[in-house]
Formats: structure tokens, sequence, C-alpha cells
């Protein structure tokens, strides 16, 4: 599998960032991970945030574009944002893969990871 590639600034990103009223947020299109509100390096830096989206990218592969967006936008409908089936589960993979993309780097501490929003 190629590296995903990461786009800042994104405007789908912004969009998102402000539905959730969140400070930063990262948003997975296919192999893409679109950022608003975070860099590059400071989305790089937190191994939980990488791994969470690396998690999205392997739900997208799975299910497809529409099959994706479409059991996304379903959850969200029927469950809140926090609750949607494909953010629980990278939300435990944030917690269970950090330490792949640590890159030999201790993990940060709680107070140090990015936030997840409730929307």
């Amino acid at each position: 599998m190629q590296p995903p590639r990461i786009i800042e600034n994104s405007p789908l990103a912004r969009l998102a960032r402000l539905k959730l009223q969140a400070g930063s947020v990262a948003m997975v299109l296919g192999n893409s991970i679109h950022l608003s509100g975070a860099t590059r390096e400071q989305f790089l830096r937190d191994p939980h945030w990488v791994a969470h989206e690396m998690e999205h990218i392997r739900q997208f592969q799975q299910y497809g574009r529409l099959g994706f967006l479409w059991r996304y936008l379903w959850g969200w409908a029927r469950h809140g944002y926090y609750n949607i089936p494909f953010e629980v589960e990278a939300r435990e993979a944030g917690e269970r893969d950090a330490l792949l993309y640590a890159q030999g780097r201790p993990l940060p501490p709680p107070e140090q990871r990015h936030p997840t929003p409730k929307g």
C-alpha cells in the first residue's frame, strides 16, 4: 500500500472542522488525509491521530467510496458523530496501533494528544 497523501488546509476538512466546532480536523477520502487547523508536522507528531486516520483509510479500502460514505453518514444520523461505528473503531485503532506510527519515539502523554471532537 502506498503511503497516504496528506493535504494541508483542505477546504473539505475545513467544512468538517466548522461542523464539529473543532480546533483541528483530519478527514480521509480514499488514500488522502485532509487537514484543517493542523500542519502535516503536527499531525505526524501524534501517532494516535495517525493510527486513527490510517484505520479510516483501511475502512475506505474495505467498503469502497460509496460504501464507506453511506455507512459513515448513516452511522452519524443514527448514533451521532462520536458513536459512529467507524469512529469507534478508529479510536480503538488509535490506542491499539499508535506504537506502529511512533517512529521509535515515546508516545505523547494524553494532554499532548489531538482531542477527539465530540460533535
